[in-house]
């Protein structure tokens, strides 16, 4: 659509203009000219940049003689440049869209122009008319079946430039003659009346149909202007419309629900305007719906649910959560991307891009851009000369290499895993669902193969651990080598506490950040005395000490760790329960040095329950921070965080990551305290177990994540028995603020019924269970017969929120089935065991001989001559 008129501008000082448009009032207007010489390129570049979706531009440039120039202008967005006929040839022998070329004409007689516009469809340019009669003569000759026609004039008037315009061409004004204020600057051209100036009304009141729509193009509504209202308008920069019975509608100004102008232009017959707003509060439509015609749909729907729950997210929201842990959502978008290209069905493909278009748009939103700014960022590119050659990097397109390699050898290229199911996107999401109803899947092990009970008890995979780490180490070298200045950086940037000045709270905590409730007090003040005495009672209480052959003295004596790094995750969440479990063994072995990490929230404070388990602990302070910036923090000191030995604690996937890093870089000198993974729980329960109490415990593990999984095996329960424990696990799941991640958790859970409390154990001990709850009968003798465990509950009456919490356990578990290998969090987490051998000469002289003939079969001579001096022996 052409535009109803050019500001004009001179690059060099338009942004310095005391009188006419400003550069905002430009977007309004909405397209720009300007002259272009070669060493004014630089300046129109940058202006370009700076401009990209606010106006169009024009640039005249036939004083160029560089063609790579005139091509770098229409890339960095010009949406049309002005040329000579020497350039418009080479511009058209290199494929350049002719549509964004416009010939500037040599001269302006009469013929010489009409045969000019005759010979090409390209548009043309008359500049610095003296004789505007002789440009109307010639516009009325042609007629408007003519490619589009720019004239400025050698002195502009108003009357001049209006009846160019009512014959639809297009005037060149300078921006510095034009007002959007013509009462309070009578002396320069109304942009209304130029805007206005071929509008045609067939209305008796001869007002003129408005459509509003929003930046997208999406119909608002349909309203009524007059040349006043759009005056009005521009000069307000809101929405200003022409009410037929009240006058002048100035939009919102007592609902509050106003519009911010972004342009105005008429339609192809120039009978109907168009009004582009940003629309503020509630909606367009009094009845307060985004727009007259009822809500918004697809993304510009999805666009408001976000932005809306990024003001004010709901408690438990999955959204705010994706909002306040950028790693995360980065590992979403990630997962989702590589499950578009993996669908190969058009349903699977739509819902697989579904997936990503959320993520993605909500990473857009996390950033404050908004899908106007998206779409104005492919238009750019969609006008762009110079084409890349567009191949995938070298990274991504080894990937793809990689995994098409077991293909073309004739194998498999799907992931044998099994993965953790998303949050139920809609009511109709079958995620967690059977037959409509919350729900695991059931297994009956006498009637599966080995094979299919073990794939039923395959963990939900976390996918592309390679990506995770190559996310995590920029940042871990960014904080080892920059320190508290990185480490800041990524607190503002991932936890967007941009007001924060230092990365630690540093002990004594002032007692103003540990206000709480006395009942809050008393819980924390009771579970850290159960911590507390189970974790004292694992103290040795002396060396040991062993006489191994007469003379010779073995001993074995603990050290406490140092210095601890304990990870508390945050946020947007409170878990003073990590801390005390991290915190309490660290102080009873004895630690000179607990530094506890974790996120703060977004005002840059930390909940007064996590400082008030620190001070309880001693620790010295607190690292306000998380993911791999905090455990890169802790693993290699900055000039505020104290540098530890070893790194304990729970975190996501980035965290977990980190700590692996750091385990294994020898320049770190940092152990970790274990891998970890999403919580789980195994649930053994015989005809004695309370089907009530059964749900309960298996709720309580799935709704810590979707990527979390329970197990219930189930020995010995006929149809009724199973049937009355899901039917609890039904109605109390729904009964729960986080049914939702519920269900994504039990999508990947399940049921198996066995016959005997053997077969059960024997499965409970291959799977490792964090967390392992016997509601049997006589279920204390059925813990001699656990081998692999995080941590055992015992009978009906211990649910495993008691080791979460209160009764002194350790709820610091291995995930994942490393409960074979590792222990929880103990005592002798902290600590270190040193031995020592002391000899006697005569100790020397007993043990002396194999030494020193173990020397030299191993051919280590200087072992056995440290012997033999001191026996005297060659």
């Amino acid at each position: 659509m052409a535009p109803a008129l050019l500001a004009s501008i001179d690059l060099t000082t338009y942004t310095n203009s005391t009188q006419g448009l400003n550069p905002s009032a430009l977007a309004i207007v909405g397209h720009v000219f300007a002259r272009v010489t070669p060493d004014l390129v630089d300046n129109a570049l940058l202006h370009l940049q700076q401009s990209v979706g606010r106006y169009t531009n024009y640039l005249s440039v036939e004083f160029l003689t560089s063609i790579d120039d005139v091509v770098s202008l229409l890339d960095a967005g010009a949406a049309k440049v002005f040329v000579s006929r020497s350039q418009l040839n080479q511009l058209l022998g290199l494929k350049v869209d002719q549509n964004r070329l416009v010939l500037a004409l040599p001269g302006i007689a009469k013929q010489d122009i009409i045969e000019t516009i005759g010979d090409t469809v390209i548009d043309v340019y008359a500049h610095q008319i003296h004789d505007v009669d002789l440009v109307e003569a010639w516009l009325k000759e042609y007629g408007t079946e003519r490619p589009d026609v720019f004239v400025s004039f050698a002195t502009p008037v108003i009357g001049d430039v209006l009846r160019i315009s009512k014959l639809s061409a297009i005037p060149l004004i300078p921006a510095e003659s034009l007002t959007l204020d013509p009462k309070k600057e009578p002396e320069l051209m109304s942009v209304a009346k130029l805007v206005m100036a071929n509008a045609t009304s067939d209305r008796p009141d001869g007002l003129f149909s408005t459509l509003v729509t929003d930046e997208r193009g999406a119909a608002l509504g349909l309203v009524y202007s007059s040349e006043e209202s759009v005056s009005e308008s521009l000069r307000t920069g809101r929405g200003v419309y022409q009410s037929r019975k009240r006058g002048l509608w100035y939009k919102g100004e007592t609902s509050g629900d106003i519009q911010e102008l972004v342009s105005i232009s008429l339609d192809c017959d120039h009978d109907c305007l168009r009004f582009v707003v940003r629309q503020k509060g509630k909606g367009f439509c009094h009845l307060a719906t985004a727009t007259c015609f009822g809500h918004y749909t697809g993304l510009s729907r999805l666009q408001q649910t976000l932005q809306n729950r990024k003001a004010s997210a709901p408690e438990g929201s999955y959204t705010a959560r994706l909002f306040n842990d950028p790693q995360l959502l980065r590992a979403k978008i990630l997962e989702e991307a590589t499950e578009l290209c993996d669908a190969t069905s058009k349903d699977h493909i739509a819902f697989e891009a579904a997936d990503l278009l959320y993520f993605a748009l909500a990473k857009c939103v996390s950033a404050g851009v908004s899908l106007e700014d998206v779409e104005r960022n492919l238009d750019a590119k969609s006008i762009k000369v110079k084409r890349r050659q567009g191949d995938a990097k070298p990274a991504f397109a080894a990937q793809v290499a990689a995994a098409a390699a077991p293909a073309a050898n004739g194998t498999s290229t799907k992931e044998v895993v099994k993965e953790a199911a998303s949050i139920p996107k809609s009511q109709d999401d079958s995620a967690g669902l059977k037959n409509g109803r919350i729900a695991m899947r059931r297994y009956i092990a006498s009637k599966e193969t080995r094979e299919t009970v073990r794939a039923a008890l395959q963990r939900p995979s976390q996918r592309s651990s390679d990506s995770i780490i190559a996310i995590c180490n920029p940042i871990i070298d960014a904080v080892k080598t920059r320190g508290d200045a990185a480490l800041l950086e990524y607190t503002h940037k991932f936890d967007r506490a941009t007001s924060l000045t230092t990365p630690v709270l540093k002990a004594p905590f002032p007692v103003s950040l540990m206000q709480l409730a006395p009942e809050t007090i008393k819980a924390i003040d009771v579970s850290f005395e159960n911590i507390r005495k189970f974790h004292a009672a694992q103290k040795e209480d002396k060396p040991l000490v062993v006489e191994t052959m007469p003379g010779v003295v073995c001993s074995r004596f603990v050290r406490p760790i140092e210095g601890v790094g304990l990870y508390v995750p945050g946020g947007t969440a409170v878990l003073p329960s990590t801390a005390l479990m991290l915190g309490v063994p660290a102080m009873v072995a004895g630690c000179k040095r607990i530094v506890i990490a974790s996120p703060p929230r977004a005002d840059g404070s930390i909940t007064p329950e996590i400082v008030y388990a620190a001070h309880k602990v001693g620790a010295e302070s607190i690292v306000l921070a998380g993911g791999a910036q905090a455990v890169a923090a802790l693993a290699y000191g900055t000039e505020s965080v104290s540098k530890v030995d070893k790194i304990l604690g729970p975190g996501n996937q980035f965290v977990t990551a980190a700590k692996m890093i750091v385990s294994n870089d020898t320049n770190a000198g940092v152990s970790i305290d274990m891998p970890a993974g999403p919580s789980e729980v195994l649930v053994v329960a015989d005809a004695t177990a309370n089907p009530a109490f059964v749900a309960s415990d298996l709720l309580s593990q799935a709704e810590h994540g979707v990527d979390s999984q329970v197990i219930l095996i189930a020995v010995g329960l006929d149809e009724t028995q199973l049937a009355a424990i899901e039917d609890e696990l039904h109605a109390q799941a729904n009964a729960l603020p986080r049914v939702d991640i519920v269900r994504g958790a039990i999508e990947h859970s399940i049921t198996l019924v066995v016959d005997t409390i053997e077969e059960a154990l024997t499965l409970s001990n291959e799977y490792a269970p964090e967390h392992l709850i016997l509601q049997v009968n006589n279920a204390e003798s059925v813990v001699a017969h656990v081998q692999n465990a995080g941590s055992v509950f015992v009978g009906q009456w211990t649910p495993e929120s008691v080791g979460d919490y209160s009764a002194g356990v350790n709820h610091s578990l291995p995930t994942m089935g490393y409960a074979k290998q590792y222990s929880g969090v103990n005592l002798g987490s902290y600590i270190k065991h040193i031995t020592s051998a002391n000899l006697t000469y005569q100790g020397l002289q007993n043990v002396g001989p194999a030494v020193m003939e173990l020397a030299r079969v191993e051919e280590l001579e200087a072992h056995r001559r440290a012997v033999s001096l001191r026996l005297g022996m060659s």
